[in-house]
């Protein structure tokens, strides 16, 4: 098993080395790849330094499996070369999610999909993929009509640059910005580009990728993606409207026996999710849980999940994992 990591140098992409270690993905060799620019740079993985490839050389080298975090432009131009030359490729980027020809995984919602031959396999967006792992049961159980979603998410979604822009915020220094206002002690309802309908790409990331993921086009979703000033993970209130009526205490039954998922519900002691405690966490908390009052068969949920973790780099891990476990490599 030869396996590479693109972009090994980004924020996600350490964050898949250390889950690769921390899952004991099996592997023989590593291929630690990058731009030319970071090629030739260390790497210490569990004790040993790798020295940081670029892209041609990694394509020769013909991984059995790439993980990749590099950008949706860096992923159009280069997964298809890996994909020919053998290489199956996990690809963390927005740039095969809504492509007809690819699967969008989530492994414990529809890993089953995935066949020998799927070269290229795209990972959700990260407010995607908490939002539907805990949806996905309760879908299963009592239908689902309509999702309502508000998004809180932290600046690690955004990379390095905002992570420093807000702590240089924090220590009132000028730094480079990665937002177009000021994020410490602010909220910004304003993530990826606005479109022409109003919405942001990523609410409208939210809103595909959902009906793609449970292979349903009548599930109705709309969404508001808004960032804010924390690290650890994003937090979501999602509003969620049954086609049949449900049971409370039934659904925490539901949610607390599905994989991944750990319910946080005990509002008497105030616990519930929230993201410094779901911090370098692989599991998508679930709290807050009660009837909407204003309207039939609905249910409010808040779902907190560590982006960089289940809304990244293990959910790709995940994948990778689950194509050597079934013989797909």
């Amino acid at each position: 098993m030869k396996l590479a990591v693109v972009g090994a140098t980004g924020l996600v992409g350490s964050e898949i080395l250390e889950v690769l270690g921390e899952h004991n993905f099996p592997f023989d060799e590593l291929l630690l790849v990058a731009s030319e620019r970071s090629a030739g740079k260390k790497i210490t993985f569990k004790d040993k330094e790798y020295t940081v490839i670029g892209l041609a050389q990694a394509v020769e080298e013909k991984p059995d499996v790439a993980i990749f975090s590099a950008g949706g432009d860096t992923s159009k131009e280069w997964a298809p070369k890996f994909a020919e030359a053998g290489t199956i490729v996990v690809d963390n980027s927005s740039a095969w999610r809504m492509d007809p020809t690819k699967k969008l995984v989530v492994p414990e919602i529809n890993a089953k999909s995935l066949k020998i031959d799927d070269r290229i396999i795209a990972n959700p967006n990260c407010s995607t993929i908490q939002m539907v792992l805990a949806l996905a049961p309760l879908r299963e159980r009592y239908g689902i009509k309509r999702v309502v979603v508000s998004t809180y998410q932290s600046v690690t979604g955004s990379g390095i640059k905002a992570v420093n822009q807000l702590m240089d915020e924090r220590d009132g220094k000028e730094g480079e910005k990665a937002y177009p206002h000021k994020i410490d002690l602010n909220v910004l309802p304003h993530i990826d580009v606005f479109q022409e309908n109003g919405y942001t790409k990523e609410e409208m990331k939210m809103i595909n990728e959902t009906k793609k993921i449970f292979d349903d086009q009548d599930i109705q979703v709309t969404a508001t993606t808004v960032r804010i000033p924390v690290m650890g993970g994003h937090s979501e209130s999602v509003n969620v409207e049954f086609k049949e009526d449900f049971d409370l205490e039934e659904v925490k039954e539901l949610l607390s026996a599905t994989p991944g998922v750990i319910v946080e519900d005990d509002v008497a002691n105030n616990v519930y999710p929230m993201p410094m405690n779901a911090h370098k966490r692989d599991e998508v908390f679930v709290g807050r849980l009660r009837r909407d009052e204003s309207h039939p068969n609905t249910l409010n949920m808040w779902i907190v999940a560590d982006n960089l973790r289940k809304g990244a780099a293990t959910n790709a891990v995940q994948i990778a994992k689950y194509l050597v476990e079934h013989s797909l490599v």
